[in-house]
């Protein structure tokens, strides 16, 4: 699957648009981590749990948004984006999203 942040692949035909694809997924830590973060606030840094926790959560959104793709019978994605947003204390929804084409090379 080819994925792209533009609305065309170069060297690359759109055949057929097949319309809006998404995945998404919320996450959070568990209360040690979250209260090791509170720590390490006070002495600043990267907080290392949610640069994983949100590494994890992109992986899965881009993996849900490209098993919809597959699904429509795509084989590229343009205009792919990322968005995250804080959903509760503690936890964040990450979506991932774009359009699903068919492409010849």
């Amino acid at each position: 699957m080819i994925i792209v942040t533009t609305n065309n692949i170069e060297g690359s035909n759109i055949s057929e648009c097949l319309g809006y694809v998404k995945g998404s997924t919320i996450r959070s830590k568990h209360i040690g981590k979250d209260f090791m973060a509170g720590i390490k606030t006070i002495f600043g840094g990267e907080i290392k749990g949610y640069s994983d926790l949100l590494n994890e959560a992109r992986a899965i959104a881009i993996d849900r948004m490209e098993q919809e793709a597959t699904n429509l019978g795509a084989n590229a994605i343009v205009g792919f984006r990322l968005q995250t947003s804080a959903v509760m204390a503690g936890a964040s929804e990450v979506i991932a999203y774009g359009t699903a084409v068919k492409i010849e090379k």
